[in-house]
């Protein structure tokens, strides 16, 4: 594009704003809208090139004053480093480490004596020494033929101490970057020390550290940081290195997966407390926004994805107990979220977990298909801690995965068993819980027993007609069909009469269909006359009843007629 023929119509298209600025000033002026002085406080162009001009320079300045001095103490550190690392073969093994502390005293020295002219520099550079001191104190072991060093343990030692150095410097800086930095300089430590026990140790640390930070100074990007970093330290000490037999990257040290103590796995468990306690802590403190559920996500996935991950992987043994145990843990943390803040989003994913966990742990427990049968009935347990929690998300969650189950049972128990009965009653209990409670979960429509009824209602004909022999379906199915009267009488709900009436319809179907071309005449003769008492008994029933209501009608008619007389 040439550049001159843009500026002249920019010029062109400014000179045609004041133009038509002026115009619309005057006519504003004669009819008495703009006074003269108010229109020398309108000159559209001249703001326009203020507010380029200032938005240009603020610019500059950002890159020149604060993105100029990150990259450079950043470049900076990254130089130092790699002068460390080097291999220096023809001097003594503890020059290079002399000269790193040195250079960290140096750093220290300028920080300190540009504190006041030149803030942001001083505290990259603050923060770049206390990187350098860390990189430095590892030179000491690492990186070298000859390491000034020899034992490993002293190595960690110093490390740790280090650590402790630069977390007391952060935590009086009052910054969540340097905070960031000791918690990821402290798990770098968890993986070079190359014990179980040590590791675990740290990351506890690190997840305390986490909390305190988080309900000290609100550090909502530092926390799901340091809630990232955990798990990844943690998938890195014990999932990569013992599947994989390779050894740490950092320490060289071969890493035994034989050692691993089922201390390991419970220690999620911990952590996965813990972090939720810094969510619990923001949510009293605000709102339950997207960052306290994103956390939460984060907690969960990590926790849990690792814990099913190790145990399958190591711990089969004590699988169902473990998911069992996972299950109560997670279900307590969500009982604590509903009752102290009233969480509606992280009180659904912990729950959610929670069911998740226990039935791992009764696949896990029981063989195909007889888990069905626990899965199933444990729908029930979800419906009723879902109407504790008042979550409809529960509840629709909860319905979506019974059927799941159910299309599961279907396709992998090979046949239809007595099991299939299960999903049945499960459908009808579930739907009466609901209606129980139906205030309480403030569910306006009636959407969900509905959903829970009519699947009900299609089960039970589904599974009789694969359990039953032929020539006794269409009796079971009169049996669920008086099933649902008695039901319908006993708790005066019209629904189970429509699925007692629907019931009755579909048996007259079958029986009109295979009862004169399939059955033995014996079985059709019964069938036949079973079918036919019970519809005229029925027929009299509702008879019965339109007489009952047209009577009340009447009486009801009178009455009102006898008031307005």
């Amino acid at each position: 594009m040439d550049t001159s023929s843009s500026g002249v119509n920019l010029e062109l298209i400014i000179d045609y704003l004041k133009s038509l600025e002026s115009r619309v000033s005057r006519l504003e002026r004669q009819l008495g809208f703009l006074s003269s002085d108010s229109e020398s406080k309108l000159n559209i162009p001249d703001t326009l090139h203020f507010h380029s001009a200032a938005n240009t320079d603020r610019l500059e300045l950002q890159i020149g004053q604060f993105w100029f001095a990150k990259s450079g103490i950043v470049v900076l550190a990254l130089g130092i480093i790699f002068l460390l690392t080097f291999p220096y073969k023809n001097l003594p093994p503890f020059i290079p480490s002399l000269i790193g502390f040195g250079l960290v005293g140096l750093l220290l020295l300028l920080s300190h004596h540009w504190r006041s002219n030149y803030k942001f520099i001083s505290q990259y550079l603050f923060g770049g020494s206390l990187l350098l001191f860390y990189f430095t104190t590892l030179r000491l072991y690492f990186f070298s033929v000859e390491p000034v060093i020899k034992n490993i343990s002293v190595e960690v030692t110093l490390l740790l101490l280090a650590n402790i150095f630069n977390l007391i410097a952060a935590y009086k800086r009052k910054s969540s970057y340097l905070c960031g930095l000791g918690i990821t300089l402290l798990m770098i430590t968890a993986l070079i020390g190359n014990n179980v026990y040590f590791a675990l140790s740290l990351m506890f640390a690190a997840s305390v550290l986490a909390l305190f930070f988080e309900n000290k100074f609100r550090w909502e990007g530092f926390y799901t940081f340091s809630v990232l970093l955990l798990y990844a330290t943690f998938f890195l000490f014990f999932i990569i290195s013992p599947v994989s037999n390779i050894k740490n990257p950092i320490s060289s040290i071969e890493h035994q997966s034989a050692s691993l103590p089922y201390l390991s796995v419970l220690s999620l468990l911990v952590f996965a407390m813990v972090f939720s306690a810094g969510n619990l802590l923001r949510a009293k403190s605000q709102s339950e926004d997207t960052s306290t559920v994103v956390n939460t996500l984060i907690n969960c996935c990590g926790s849990y994805g690792l814990f099913l991950l190790l145990t399958i992987s190591k711990f089969k043994d004590v699988l169902p107990v473990s998911h069992l145990f996972a299950s109560i843990i997670f279900l307590l943390i969500a009982i604590v979220f509903w009752v102290k803040v009233k969480s509606k989003y992280s009180t659904f994913i912990y729950s959610l977990l929670a069911y998740f966990a226990l039935s791992v742990a009764i696949i896990a427990e029981f063989t195909l298909p007889n888990f069905f049968i626990w899965l199933c009935w444990q729908s029930l347990l979800v419906v009723s801690t879902a109407i504790w929690f008042r979550s409809k998300f529960i509840i629709v969650a909860n319905f979506i995965i019974y059927l799941l189950l159910f299309i599961a049972y279907l396709i992998l128990a090979g046949r239809i068993g007595w099991v299939s009965l299960s999903f049945g009653f499960v459908a009808l209990l579930s739907a009466r819980i609901l209606n129980w409670q139906k205030d309480r979960l403030e569910l306006k429509t009636e959407i969900m027993r509905i959903a829970y009824l009519t699947t009900a209602f299609f089960m039970f004909p589904y599974a009789l007609y694969h359990l039953m022999p032929e020539e006794y379906v269409s009796l079971s199915w009169i049996g669920v069909a008086l099933f649902y009267y008695l039901m319908s009488k006993l708790l005066n709900n019209k629904k189970y009469r429509l699925m007692a009436l629907f019931t009755l319809v579909i048996t007259i179907v079958y029986v009109l269909i295979t009862g004169i071309t399939m059955l033995d005449p014996s079985y059709r003769i019964v069938s036949f006359m079973v079918l036919g008492i019970v519809l005229i008994v029925t027929s009299i029933l509702y008879t019965r009843f339109k007489t009952l209501s047209d009577s009340e009608k009447q009486n009801q008619k009178d009455k009102n007629t006898a008031v307005s007389n």
